[in-house]
């Protein structure tokens, strides 16, 4: 019989799963404005938003990296907590 901690965590996991690709592909694109958006700004500032641009796109390639490999991480960290 499942626990109400564990229903809330799984809906928050399926959740999180749904969401993600949206997530990593508006990071990407927002990332890819500002840092065309950045070009257009003089130096003392353009510095400064191709930094938050770069973070925005290895922050989508991170949640990409994460997503596509969820259900391997799954399997494994499940396989460590079995008895030998």
């Amino acid at each position: 019989m499942a626990t109400g901690l564990e229903v809330a965590a799984s809906n928050i996991a399926s959740l999180l799963s749904a969401l993600a690709p949206t997530i990593a592909i508006i990071l990407v694109t927002a990332g890819g404005i500002t840092y065309g958006l950045a070009q257009t700004q003089p130096g003392e500032t353009r510095g400064k938003w191709q930094t938050v641009a770069i973070g925005m796109v290895v922050g989508g390639i991170i949640v990409m990296a994460i997503t596509g490999a969820a259900s391997f991480i799954t399997e494994q960290s499940a396989n460590l907590l079995k008895p030998t």
